[in-house]
Formats: C-alpha cells, structure tokens, sequence
C-alpha cells in the first residue's frame, strides 16, 4: 500500500514541533556564551514551568530519569526499602527505583483507562503489607514500604484520589511520574501541582528542550534539597565542598532557551493534540476491532500518544501485523512498551496481580500524532487502517 501520487511515504509517530521564539531564545544564549548549565534560561524556564502547572517550585534536571531519580532520594526512599510503582510503564521510574538501590513493586493497570489501578494498589497495601513498631513493612520481603509512584500514561491522568488517601493512611509518599502528561488535568487540577512530580522533554514529548527533565513539588525544603542534589551537592561553590553525594544532573541554558520558547506555545500544542484525537476518535469509532484511547469524564488528557487497541479477531490482524503493514506503508506506529513483570532486567521485582497490563500490551498500537500532523497525513494513517481490515476480511 502506497499513499497516492508518491513514491515513499514518511509519516513520523511523534516529533519536535519547533517554531517560535526557538531560533531567537538558542542564538541569544550562542551570542552570550551562556550554554551551559547555568544562565537566565534555565531560571526561566522553572518559572514558566511553575507558573504553567502550579507547584510552589521547579526544578530543571537533564532528563526525566535524573528527575525520577532525585524525586525518589528528596522524598526519603533509601536503600532496602520498596516503591510501588505501575508495571505498565516505560522503564525509566522502575530503572530509577533500582538507581536509589530500592525495590520496585509492580502493581497492575486498571482495564478502563491502562493508568495503575488504585483497587489493586489498596489490595496489597491492605492485605500483603503490615505494621510493626510504626513502620509499613511488606509481609513476603520484609522490606519497608516508603512510596508509591503512580504514571500518568499516554497524557491521560491516574485517578489520584484513592491513591493519596492511600498515601495518607499508609504514611507513604507519592511520587507521580508525569513525564507523558504536561498540560493535562485530573478532577480540574493541574497534573504536578501535588507534592512531588517529575517531568520529561525528551524529543518526543508534548515541548521539548532536546533532552531534558523537571522535578516539581509544593514542598519548599524538597525543592532546595532537589536543586542541591541536581548540583553536585555544593556546600561552598568557591571552596568546592561537597557535603553529600550529589549529580551532575542539571540542565543547560542552551536547552532551557528551548524549553522556554516551547512553554510558550504549550496550549496550542495541547489544543492540536486534542484536535487529532477528536479526528481519531470520530473516524475510527466504526471500524470494527478497534478501540479508540480512552478517556475519562474526570480527565483533561492531553494525549500525548495516541494509542489504540486492536482486537484481532474482529480487525483480522493482531496490533504487531498492523504495525508492519503500517510501517511498509511508510507509517510509523509503535506498541507500548514491555510490562516491566515481563522485563528481563526486573524478573526479581515482586509483581501484584499483573493480569490486565498484559492484556494491554498485546492490543495496544500508537499512532502517528505530532503537533504538526497534516490533516491529509492523519487521513491517509485512517485510510490505510481500513483498508487493512477491508483486506484481512476478504
């Protein structure tokens, strides 16, 4: 299948939306010399970000990674104790779990909207968890439990509120992964205006900064301790005294000039990305064996990826099928990613009931959706998925 009129077809999953004050913002840091990791940018860039998503405070790291990480040490998770963590995830919150030398423990998603499921959650809190002497230790391991880090997946929120009463009645800290969720709102609140969330503006994310990450907290003393850590832990810059281990884990001006330009335009972003969603949802609605992204009444999605599952018995092709027919039509699509209960590297984690997260994955397909999708490539993306189904019925 070739798209009319053309010889090859690119049409990318998710890429950088750059215009603006871009070019302007990145050449005044080149003419300043002010690139690297510290500079006017940076500071305003954690203004903007504070400003959009209203947390006391942000903090720019140099990914989102470094942020999960830093997150994890600010909140108090120290080595021995256990995180739980949603096994429907891309890697980086388990691997930054690991980077504190704590353990995760993989808790399943929830079939309606795939975020963590918040019953499951208070199932093994309630039934394989137990207190002694004040401390919350899990019965299996004996390892205290000291987190919980839910993902807001896809640009679609985690219903937090069952979560934080969790959180309240168990002492534990909530650490949210909104790296895939910028902009979107949960019950009319701003995704990381809690107590600790951590964000991502890697290239494919809704703004980008080329790399790059953020921590925000409501919390005064975790946002200096952040900036402390994400600066190698300074006590006296001039001396060079260090008076704990910290990182090198901040973000350069050059970036941050980026970012800031890329704020700036966030709500036209949000705006198309809720606009190509809308066109999906319209145009693939009737198309048998095809589940458009989920979302719910009480969610302002941003749908960062839009992500569709595929039943194979009534579409006639299974998600990965679709994804090479897609492919061969110049299209580019991607599952998500490994439930992290099936990840090689994490087989020694505890996973809870992890039923419905496997469920998911086999179905699920991403497609294209950049800010600056054309509306003849979208077409084209659905023009090719009914002919595919058209064909696989004949």
């Amino acid at each position: 299948m070739t798209k009319p009129g053309t010889a090859t077809v690119s049409i990318p999953l998710s890429v950088p939306e750059i215009r603006g004050n871009a070019w302007k913002y990145v050449k005044d840091c080149l003419d300043t010399g002010w690139v690297s990791s510290v500079g006017e940018y940076v500071n305003r860039f954690e203004r903007m970000l504070t400003e959009s998503i209203g947390a006391h405070a942000a903090v720019a790291t140099s990914n989102g990674t470094s942020a999960l990480h830093i997150a994890l040490l600010v909140a108090g998770v120290e080595p021995g104790d256990e995180v739980l963590v949603s096994t429907l995830t891309f890697i980086a919150p388990v691997n930054a779990i690991r980077y504190a030398n704590a353990w995760p423990v993989l808790i399943d998603a929830e079939p309606e909207y795939w975020q963590i499921d918040p019953q499951k959650l208070s199932g093994f809190l309630h039934h394989n968890c137990e207190r002694r002497e004040g401390v919350l230790l899990n019965k299996k391991s004996g390892r205290r439990v000291k987190a919980i880090l839910p993902v807001h997946l896809l640009g679609h929120p985690v219903d937090l509120d069952l979560i934080l009463a969790l959180a309240r009645e168990f002492n534990l800290a909530v650490i949210e992964d909104a790296t895939e969720c910028l902009g979107a709102k949960y019950r009319g609140r701003n995704i990381g205006s809690g107590d600790l969330a951590c964000f991502s503006f890697n290239g494919n994310k809704i703004v980008t900064t080329g790399g790059g990450g953020a921590i925000a907290t409501s919390n005064p003393e975790w946002a200096a301790r952040a900036k402390y850590l994400t600066t190698q832990a300074k006590d006296d810059p001039i001396e060079f005294v260090h008076g704990a281990v910290g990182y090198n884990y901040r973000l350069t001006n050059l970036q941050a000039a980026l970012g800031c330009a890329q704020l700036e335009l966030l709500p036209e972003y949000i705006e198309k990305k809720r606009v190509i969603a809308a066109r999906y949802e319209d145009a693939l609605r009737d198309l048998p064996g095809i589940t458009p992204m989920p979302h719910a009444a009480w969610a302002e999605s941003t749908f960062w990826l839009y992500t569709v599952l595929i039943d194979e018995n009534q579409f006639g092709l299974t998600s990965r099928v679709t994804l090479k027919e897609l492919e061969a039509a110049g299209i580019q699509a991607r599952p998500l990613w490994q439930p992290m209960h099936r990840s090689p590297v994490h087989s020694d984690c505890e996973a809870y009931r992890c039923e419905v997260a496997d469920w998911i994955h086999a179905r699920a397909l991403s497609l294209p959706c950049s800010v600056g999708l054309s509306e003849a490539d979208q077409d084209y993306v659905i023009e090719s998925l009914r002919n595919l189904t058209a064909r696989a019925h004949r």
